[in-house]
């Protein structure tokens, strides 16, 4: 159906139309997402081109994208619908392989329950570590080594080794500090920002936990994230729990702060 480019909505109307809640229609405004003018009673008057945009939202959020990179999107001036699709399509299948992995490791753990249940508490957690430490160095250890040589990698394997259990969960609550905080410094869109600082602070905490403070230096920090960019784990890693574009900004983070 056609309509003319001069019609207007009101909030029902326009709910009514989509399928969806006036209140959905209202929580849109209120976090700015779609936004209408106003009649000089107060009232929200939606035009063609909110329809649009709604349209674009709803289809959006159909494939589960977030209210968030949703905005950020619709917002660009370069904003093309098809290319978004294609983005991701691209991401949710690689999601899909990663978790086709854990099913597969979930699985292995599943039949080799016997045996863990028969350890000690820390035979469980050594073989924990090794377990960690061999799935690290499956995903990663081949480009590691090229990058850093084999004996900086086999250092690092060795220090987690022989972590206790303490300095292990403090590595693991570290990691989910770093996504957690770098999702709110998103948010400021300012990698000087203090929630930006923190996270440049936690991140460089981070990998002085994995090499040891004597191999870190600020420019092999910034090499790092500059590679993060370039391997498609790391993007879903930070992507997929802070949000899209949180490896790119993760990377200008360490680049203003540490350079």
């Amino acid at each position: 159906m056609t309509v003319p480019e001069d019609r207007t909505f009101t909030t029902k109307e326009l709910a009514d139309w989509a399928g969806i809640s006036p209140r959905t229609l209202r929580y849109y405004d209120q976090i700015g997402l779609l936004v209408p003018a106003r009649a000089h009673n107060g009232y929200r008057v939606y035009s063609v081109a909110d329809m649009h945009r709604l349209q674009h939202i709803l289809l959006l959020r159909s494939c589960g994208v977030s209210l968030e990179s949703i905005e950020d999107a619709l917002d660009k001036s370069d904003f093309d619908l098809e290319t978004m699709l294609q983005e991701h399509l691209t991401l949710l299948c690689r999601q899909r392989e990663e978790l086709d992995k854990t099913i597969a490791a979930a699985r292995i753990a599943v039949a080799g329950l016997e045996d863990f249940e028969k350890m000690d508490d820390k035979e469980r957690f050594d073989q924990i570590k090794k377990r960690s430490v061999a799935d690290l160095e499956k995903e990663y250890g081949q480009e590691a080594r090229e990058l850093y040589g084999d004996e900086a990698i086999d250092r690092a394997n060795e220090r987690m080794l022989r972590m206790s259990k303490t300095a292990w969960n403090a590595k693991e609550e570290l990691e989910q500090r770093i996504k957690d905080n770098l999702a709110i410094a998103m948010k400021t869109k300012d990698p000087m920002s203090p929630e930006s600082k923190l996270v440049a602070g936690m991140h460089a905490q981070w990998i002085e936990v994995h090499w040891g403070e004597d191999a870190y230096s600020p420019e092999a920090h910034v090499a790092l994230v500059e590679g993060y960019l370039g391997d498609r784990r790391f993007v879903e890693y930070y992507d997929g729990a802070c949000g899209a574009g949180a490896t790119e900004f993760l990377r200008d983070i360490i680049k203003a702060n540490l350079e």
